[in-house]
C-alpha cells in the first residue's frame, strides 16, 4: 500500500529546499552536479504526491530557486534605502511568485500526462522545460535563470549553438529524471537503458564541447582594435551633482590613454554621460577631444519632444553623430510602466512613456557600419538575455557592442549572471562580444563564449582588444527555439496519448 500522503506543510518545506538547492547550479555558485541532483529528488518528490499538492508543491520549488538565484532584484531599492528600501521584500516575494506560479503550472500539467510515478516525473520535467520557453517569449520574456544555464561555463554548453538555451534545459531536465526513480517503482529495461543513453549521450557532449573549445580562435587580416572604457561610477553617487563630473572625468582619462595599436572605436557603458544627447552643453565636444580623432560609442539618454529614450550614440573625431540606436526591449517596471500609454488615453497620465514618464522604445534591432571598427549589433544592458533580439537583426553582424550599468544589481550575483547570459549569446550565435560595464564586468568574450579579457568588478580602467572573427553562421542561429519547444510539445502529446515512452511497473510486494 502506499504510504499515507505528507503532511501540506512538509511537502511545501521540501519542495522550497529542493528548489534552493536547484539554485545553486546557477552563476555564480555553478554547482551544476548538485542542481541535477536537487532536481531530481524534486521530480522524484513530486511524482509522489497528490494531483491537488503538485502545484503548490512546484509553485514553493520555484520560490526556493528564486531566493538563491534571484535576491539581488531587492539592490536597485538599497540605491536609495530610505526611500525605497521598504519596497525590497516585496520585490523579492512577487518575483518569487512569478517564478512559482510558472513552475506550478508547468508541473500541475506534466503530472497529469503521466500514467505512473515515472512517467509523471518525465511529464513534471517536460512541463518545466516549457515554462521556460513560455518564461523566455511571454510578458515581453524574462529568460533568466534558466534550467539550462546550470551548464554556462562547462564544455556543455556548446550545445548552445545547436540547440539554444532551451535545448540545454531539456538535457538537464531529462537528466535529472534519471535520478528521480521512485524506490518502489523500476523503469524496465528500456527505461534504464534511456537513461545510460542520456548520461552517455551528455558526456559525448562534453567531450565534443571540450575538442570545440580546443579549436584556436580565428582573427582577421586587419582585426577591429576596440578600447572598452569602464568609469566605476557607484550608482548611488552616479548622478549627484557633487560627483558627475568626477565620473564624466574618469570616462575621458581613460578614452585618452596611450593605445600601443592605433584604434579603431572607444567603448563607454550604458547612460555613461551626465547630460542629454539633445542638450549636451560642450559635452560631445569634451567626449570626442577625449578620443583623439578615434569614434566613440557612448550610452547616452535623449529626448523627442515628451519622450526620453535610452540610447547609444556613435561620435566621430569632430563630435558629430554618425549612428544612432535606441533600446527597443524596455525593462517593464524599471524602464517603463506596461500598458502606460493607454492608461494615458483614460486621462492617467502618470505611467504614460509619451508624457516623459519612463522611456520609450526603438523602432527595430539594427546593424551599425563603423567602418574600420566592422558591422556591429548593438545591445543595451538587459536586450542581451534575448537571443530572439538577435535574430530579429537585418543582417548578420560582426561583432556584438554590449553596454550596459550592473551597478544597479549589486557586486555578486546580478552582475555575473548578466554576463554569464552574454556568454551564452556569444555561443549561440558564434560572435564575440565586446561589453562595456558601468561598474564590471567589462571584457571581450569570443565567439565560444570564453571570457577572454576582462576588467573586474568594482575597478576604474581601460581594455585594448583586438576582436576575432566570427565563426561560421550556428544552426541555433539559423532555426532558433522552435526545435526545442517543438520536441517538448510532442513529447508531451505522446506521453498523454501513448504512455509508452517509459512504462512504470511496480515491484512485486514482499
Amino acid at each position: 500500500m502506499r504510504s499515507p500522503a505528507r503532511p501540506v506543510w512538509n511537502v511545501l518545506g521540501l519542495a522550497f529546499l529542493a528548489g534552493c538547492g536547484i539554485g545553486l547550479g546557477q552563476v555564480p555558485v555553478s554547482l551544476w552536479p548538485v542542481a541535477i541532483l536537487a532536481l531530481g529528488l524534486l521530480l522524484r518528490f513530486l511524482s509522489r504526491q497528490r494531483p491537488a499538492h503538485v502545484a503548490w508543491a512546484a509553485f514553493m520549488a520555484g520560490g526556493g530557486h528564486t531566493c538563491v538565484t534571484m535576491y539581488w532584484i531587492t539592490e536597485p531599492f538599497f540605491v536609495e534605502p530610505e526611500v525605497f528600501g521598504w519596497m525590497a521584500p516585496f520585490a523579492l516575494a512577487l518575483m518569487g511568485a512569478g517564478f512559482g506560479a510558472f513552475w506550478a503550472a508547468g508541473a500541475g500539467l506534466g503530472a497529469r500526462l503521466g500514467h505512473g510515478p515515472v512517467t509523471r516525473a518525465l511529464g513534471i520535467a517536460l512541463g518545466l522545460g516549457l515554462t521556460d520557453a513560455i518564461r523566455s517569449y511571454a510578458f515581453t520574456g524574462f529568460p533568466w535563470v534558466l534550467f539550462g544555464h546550470i551548464w554556462i561555463g562547462t564544455p556543455v554548453a556548446q550545445l548552445a549553438s545547436l540547440t539554444g538555451q532551451l535545448g540545454l534545459s531539456c538535457v538537464t531536465l531529462l537528466l535529472a529524471v534519471t535520478l528521480s526513480f521512485p524506490g518502489r517503482y523500476r523503469a524496465g529495461k528500456g527505461g534504464l537503458g534511456a537513461g545510460l543513453c542520456l548520461w552517455l549521450g551528455t558526456a559525448a557532449i562534453w567531450g565534443w564541447g571540450q575538442a570545440r573549445l580546443a579549436t584556436p580562435v580565428d582573427y582577421p587580416a586587419r582585426p577591429a582594435e576596440i578600447r572598452i572604457v569602464q568609469p566605476n561610477a557607484e550608482q548611488k553617487l552616479k548622478w549627484l551633482p557633487q560627483y558627475r563630473a568626477l565620473f564624466f572625468q574618469r570616462l575621458l582619462d581613460q578614452s585618452s590613454a596611450p593605445a600601443k595599436t592605433p584604434l579603431d572605436l572607444i567603448v563607454w557603458p550604458e547612460t555613461s554621460v551626465p547630460f542629454l544627447l539633445n542638450w549636451p552643453g560642450d559635452g560631445l565636444e569634451m567626449v570626442a577631444q577625449s578620443g583623439k580623432g578615434v569614434p566613440i560609442a557612448l550610452g547616452i539618454q535623449r529626448s523627442d519632444g515628451d519622450r526620453y529614450y535610452n540610447s547609444l550614440a556613435v561620435l566621430d573625431g569632430q563630435a558629430r553623430i554618425t549612428a544612432l540606436y535606441d533600446k527597443v526591449h524596455l525593462v517593464p517596471f524599471g524602464e517603463y510602466i506596461p500598458f502606460g500609454d493607454a492608461l494615458a488615453k483614460l486621462g492617467i497620465s502618470a505611467f504614460a512613456a509619451q508624457e516623459g514618464n519612463g522611456y520609450s522604445a526603438g523602432r527595430a534591432e539594427t546593424v551599425l557600419d563603423l567602418g574600420p571598427a566592422g558591422q556591429v549589433q548593438p545591445l543595451i544592458c538587459y536586450e542581451a538575455v534575448f537571443p530572439q533580439d538577435i535574430r530579429h537583426a537585418p543582417e548578420r553582424p560582426d561583432w556584438i557592442m554590449q553596454i550596459t550599468n550592473d551597478a544597479w544589481f549589486g557586486q555578486l550575483s546580478g552582475p555575473r549572471q548578466h554576463l554569464s547570459l552574454s556568454q551564452m549569446r556569444a555561443i549561440e550565435f558564434g560572435l564575440p562580444v565586446v561589453r562595456a560595464a558601468n561598474t564590471g564586468i567589462s571584457g571581450l568574450i569570443d565567439p565560444y563564449g570564453r571570457l577572454r579579457e576582462r576588467i573586474g568588478m568594482n575597478r576604474e580602467g581601460h581594455l585594448d582588444v583586438a576582436v576575432p572573427k566570427a565563426l561560421p553562421v550556428t544552426v541555433y542561429a539559423r532555426l532558433g527555439d522552435w526545435p526545442s519547444i517543438t520536441a517538448m510539445l510532442v513529447a508531451l502529446l505522446l506521453l498523454r496519448g501513448f504512455g509508452l515512452i517509459i512504462v512504470d511497473r511496480p515491484r512485486a510486494e514482499v
